[in-house]
């Protein structure tokens, strides 16, 4: 076999695997109505059990963590309070942190008034990269509740 015929089968079959990884991975990827849905049962949850038990849960619990669903709670000051996959943020003032595009995407969270969508660009759990996102948050009074999916 000519190298020629060894570069061209070696370059089929990673074109093959990038297609098959590609496919998996938009299986994956949860949907706008996923994450309002998820969005809505924990604020239905922060309600029943009050913050710091809601706070526990969304750090902690499988409850509210599903492939690229997560849940965030910031207070209005732009504390975070709960972060489904990044603990390190809990307890840091977050109101000021850029997307990679320079959006101060937290002001907008913190500025809704009851629900609404907030677009911006965050690193994505499952791919590890920067990708497009839409969360969706909701506010219960002293926080915000989000949920966000990768688009």
């Amino acid at each position: 076999m000519s190298i020629r015929a060894l570069i061209r089968g070696m370059v089929i079959v990673l074109l093959c695997q990038t297609a098959v990884a590609g496919a998996a991975l938009s299986q994956e990827r949860s949907s706008r109505e996923e994450a309002k849905a998820m969005a809505e049962k924990a604020a239905a949850y922060f309600h029943e059990h009050g913050a710091e038990a809601a706070f526990e849960a969304y750090n902690n619990s499988d409850e509210f963590k599903d492939g690229d669903l997560y849940v965030v709670v910031e207070d209005l000051e732009g504390n975070m309070m709960a972060h489904g996959t990044s603990p390190a943020l809990v307890g840091r003032n977050v109101l000021d942190l850029r997307d990679p595009t320079g959006k101060l995407f937290n002001h907008e969270f913190v500025a809704v008034e009851d629900r609404d969508w907030i677009t911006y660009q965050w690193k994505n759990p499952v791919t590890n990269a920067v990708e497009d996102k839409a969360t969706y948050i909701i506010n219960v009074g002293d926080y915000v509740i989000g949920v966000g999916v990768y688009e």
